[in-house]
């Protein structure tokens, strides 16, 4: 919510200072006062104008910048884990694990798994017994010539 909020804040008084900076005339605008040109059609007087928006643009600028390092701790805490409630804590199945191995200790021994049979075969050059004939290799067999 806080964030919410100075976000806020760091938006309107960046709009704020861009809008006071584009307000104000610039260093060229006081050559043509000194001769009177200028100080008739300001609203706030001849110098009334030029200390009121500079203070304004002084004041935000410094908003703006204690607003930036705020949001700038905020953003760099851990973010706090919200307590859950008994509903979170029954939707979510709690997971073991094994504790972790210390450092240095010899690593646990892998589980072994059985190696895979060989194929059972009768007397030698006999077919598999399992039933299915032997693949064709694509050359045909001997025959005795006679």
């Amino acid at each position: 919510m806080l964030r919410i909020a100075l976000t806020v804040i760091q938006v309107l008084s960046a709009v704020l200072i861009m809008a006071l900076v584009l307000l104000q005339k610039g260093k060229g605008a006081d050559a043509g006062a000194g001769f009177g040109a200028g100080a008739s059609g300001t609203v706030f007087g001849a110098r009334g104008a030029r200390t009121a928006l500079s203070r304004a643009t002084a004041i935000l600028a410094a908003v703006f910048m204690i607003n930036s390092l705020a949001l700038a701790y905020m953003g760099t805490r851990a973010p706090v884990e919200q307590p859950k409630t008994l509903l979170d804590q029954a939707a979510t199945p709690e997971t073991t694990t094994a504790p972790a191995p210390a450092v240095g200790a010899p690593p646990a021994p892998a589980a072994q798994t059985p190696a895979p049979a060989a194929p059972v075969s009768g007397p030698e050059g006999a077919a598999p017994q399992s039933g299915a004939a032997a693949p064709a290799t694509g050359t045909p067999s001997p025959t005795p010539q006679q």
